[in-house]
C-alpha cells in the first residue's frame, strides 16, 4: 500500500507534465491525486496497513492507538490544510488587488515608464524589477504584478511566454536572500535558524549571480535581439483613469504592509493580506475612476468584478499539487535509527547518509526542489539539522531551495502563477528555460561556497 501512494503520486505528477500532449488541464490530475493519495491513506491507516506521523513526528496507528490516533490522523489532515490554506488565501488576496490595480488601469503608470523598444533592454529592465521587487512584496506576487505588466507591453504570445519565464528566474533569485521573498526563507526566519540580516549579508551576491548569469545568457539569444512592437508612442495618459495612480500606490503600498504587518503583530502573512485586501476593496468602493462616474459603470471597477477575473483553477492546481506532497510527509514509509519518519524525511536521511557532503546534499535537495515542492523540503532540513543560527548549511538551504525551484516551471509558487496566467507550457520552459536557470543556479552555489567555505571559512 505504500507503493501504491507513491506510484499515484508518480502517475498524478507525470500527467501533469505532460498537459499538453494529454490535452488535459493540469488541475484535474492534482485535484486526482491529492484526494487519491488521501483516500488511500485513510484506508490504509483504518486497516492498519501504515501509520501516519505529524509535523511535530508523533506517530499514529490506529491498531495501537484507537481513538486518540484517530484523532491525530485528523489533525495531521487539518494541519496540512490550514497550512496550504495560508498560501492560498495569500494568493488569492494578493491576486485580486493585482486584478483590482489592473481595472483602475493602474499599470498603465508601470507601462509608460518603459520607454524602449529594445528586446534586450527590456528583458534587464523586467528582470531587476522582478528580482526587487520579490524581495519587498515575496516572489509570488512580484511575478503576479510583473506578468500582468508585461500582457501590457508585449502582445506577441510567444515573446511574452519567454519574459514570463525569465521573470520567474528573477523572482525566485530575489526572493532568496529576503526573509520574506520566499515561503523557504519565512520558515527558516521563522524556526529562528537565520536572522534577517544575517540571511541578507550572506545570500544576497549569490542570489545577484543566480540573477544575472541567466539573463546575461539570454540576452544574447536570438529571441532577446531587435526590437519589440511596445506601443511607446501611443497617448498612454488617454489610458489612464482619474484612479489609475491612487490604486497602483495604493494596492503596491498595501502589499508591501504585509510583512510589516507581520512583524508588528506576528500573525501570519495571509492575516496582513486579508487587511491589504480589505483596505484596497474599500478604497475602491468609493473612489471615482471617470469624471462622469455613474452609479452604473461601477461594476467596471468592483472587486466583484476583479475577483471574477483570477484563474480559480490555479488556485485549485495549488491546492492539489501542496495536499498530494503533504500526504507523502504524513506517510511513515519507514525508520532511521529506530525512530519512524515520514517519507520524504526518509528520502532526506537516506540521501544524507549516502553522501556525507553536506554541501552536496543541499544543492541536490535545490534541484530535488524543483521537482518536489521545496516547503516539505525545507520543512525535512529543519527537522534533520540542528546547525546553530545564522550557520552556513541554513543560509546555504535558503539559497538552494528559494532558487533551485526556478528549473522547472511547477517548481516554485511564482512558477505556478506564471504558468496559470500565461498559460506556459511545461515541455516548453523544460527546453527553452530549465538550462538556463539550472545554469545561474549552480554559479551563484560555487559563488555561495566560495565564499563561505573558502573566502571566509
Amino acid at each position: 500500500m505504500t507503493s501504491l501512494i507513491i506510484l499515484i503520486f508518480v502517475i498524478g505528477y507525470l500527467s501533469i507534465t505532460l498537459e499538453h500532449p494529454l490535452k488535459l488541464d493540469k488541475t484535474v490530475p492534482a485535484l486526482l491525486m491529492s484526494a487519491i493519495i488521501w483516500a488511500v491513506l485513510a484506508i490504509g491507516f483504518h486497516s492498519g496497513w501504515f501509520s501516519v506521523i505529524d509535523t511535530h513526528e508523533n506517530v499514529f496507528n490506529f491498531l495501537t492507538g484507537g481513538e486518540a490516533a484517530e484523532h491525530g490522523f485528523e489533525n495531521t489532515l487539518l494541519h496540512h490544510l490550514g497550512k496550504t490554506s495560508e498560501i492560498l488565501i495569500f494568493l488569492v488576496g494578493a491576486m485580486t488587488i493585482v486584478e483590482i490595480i489592473d481595472l483602475h488601469r493602474g499599470f498603465e503608470i508601470l507601462k509608460g515608464a518603459v520607454h524602449t523598444k529594445s528586446k534586450k533592454r527590456l528583458l534587464w529592465i523586467i528582470g531587476i524589477l522582478a528580482f526587487v521587487l520579490s524581495a519587498i512584496i515575496d516572489n509570488l506576487t512580484a511575478t503576479i504584478v510583473l506578468v500582468t505588466l508585461l500582457r501590457k507591453l508585449i502582445h506577441n504570445k510567444e515573446e511574452r511566454l519567454w519574459y514570463a519565464a525569465m521573470v520567474v528566474i528573477a523572482a525566485n533569485a530575489g526572493g532568496a536572500w529576503s526573509p520574506i521573498g520566499d515561503v523557504t526563507t519565512t520558515m527558516l526566519w521563522i524556526a529562528n535558524k537565520v536572522t534577517a540580516m544575517g540571511l541578507v549579508k550572506t545570500v544576497v551576491i549569490p542570489s545577484v549571480v543566480c540573477f544575472i548569469v541567466p539573463f546575461f545568457i539570454a540576452g544574447n539569444l536570438k529571441v532577446f535581439k531587435g526590437e519589440i512592437m511596445v506601443d511607446t508612442e501611443e497617448d498612454v495618459e488617454a489610458e489612464r483613469l482619474l484612479s489609475s495612480k491612487t490604486m497602483l500606490y495604493l494596492g503596491l503600498g498595501m502589499i508591501v504592509s504585509v510583512p510589516v504587518f507581520k512583524t508588528i503583530t506576528h500573525l501570519p502573512p495571509y492575516i496582513g493580506m486579508m487587511l491589504a485586501l480589505g483596505v484596497v476593496w474599500l478604497v475602491s468602493e468609493y473612489i471615482h475612476p471617470e469624471e462622469d462616474f455613474s452609479s452604473e459603470r461601477r461594476h467596471l471597477y468592483s472587486a466583484h468584478k476583479a475577483l471574477s477575473r483570477i484563474e480559480i483553477s490555479s488556485i485549485l492546481f495549488f491546492l492539489g499539487i501542496l495536499m498530494a506532497v503533504a500526504g507523502l510527509e504524513s506517510l511513515v514509509y519507514g525508520a532511521i535509527d529506530g525512530v519512524e519518519v515520514g517519507t520524504l524525511r526518509y528520502v532526506a536521511e537516506i540521501l544524507q547518509g549516502a553522501i556525507p557532503n553536506q554541501d552536496i546534499v543541499v544543492i541536490l535537495l535545490g534541484v530535488l526542489s524543483a521537482v518536489i515542492d521545496n516547503v516539505p523540503l525545507v520543512a525535512a532540513s529543519i527537522g534533520m539539522y540542528d546547525s546553530p543560527t545564522d550557520s552556513v548549511l541554513w543560509h546555504f538551504i535558503a539559497y538552494s531551495a528559494g532558487t533551485g525551484g526556478s528549473m522547472l516551471i511547477i517548481g516554485s509558487a511564482a512558477g505556478v502563477a506564471a504558468m496559470g496566467m500565461e498559460k506556459i507550457d511545461f515541455i516548453w520552459y523544460l527546453k527553452k528555460v530549465a538550462w538556463l536557470a539550472f545554469a545561474g543556479f549552480i554559479v551563484g552555489a560555487a559563488v555561495f561556497l566560495l565564499f563561505e567555505r573558502v573566502i571566509f571559512s
